[in-house]
């Protein structure tokens, strides 16, 4: 399992401009049940996605397809998780 920490480079109205196609981007993920849940950071910073990857490959591979990465808005930092505990019905996810 891996949380990617989504930090903007550019300003919100970069953003703005590219969230429709970043949108398409996670729908393709959610698709494929590799996305488990994405969301803003408060304050508007960046984001943060739980993905449910096989290694670090996969994960690399996937975020390269992110218009936020490949066209520099955002950075993305890649936490690699291993889940010990967790609340009953998640185990769906794994």
């Amino acid at each position: 399992m891996y949380l990617f920490l989504v930090n903007y480079k550019k300003p919100l109205e970069e953003v703005e401009k590219n969230l429709e196609a970043h949108r398409t981007y996670l729908d393709k993920y959610y698709s494929l049940k590799k996305f488990i849940f994405s969301g803003r950071r408060n304050p508007r910073t960046g984001g943060c996605i739980l993905c449910n990857a096989s290694n670090e490959a996969e994960v690399k591979a996937i975020i390269k397809e992110d218009p936020f990465y490949f066209k520099g808005i955002a950075d993305y930092e890649i936490l690699d998780i291993s889940l010990t505990k967790y609340a009953a019905g998640f185990e769906k996810f794994l």
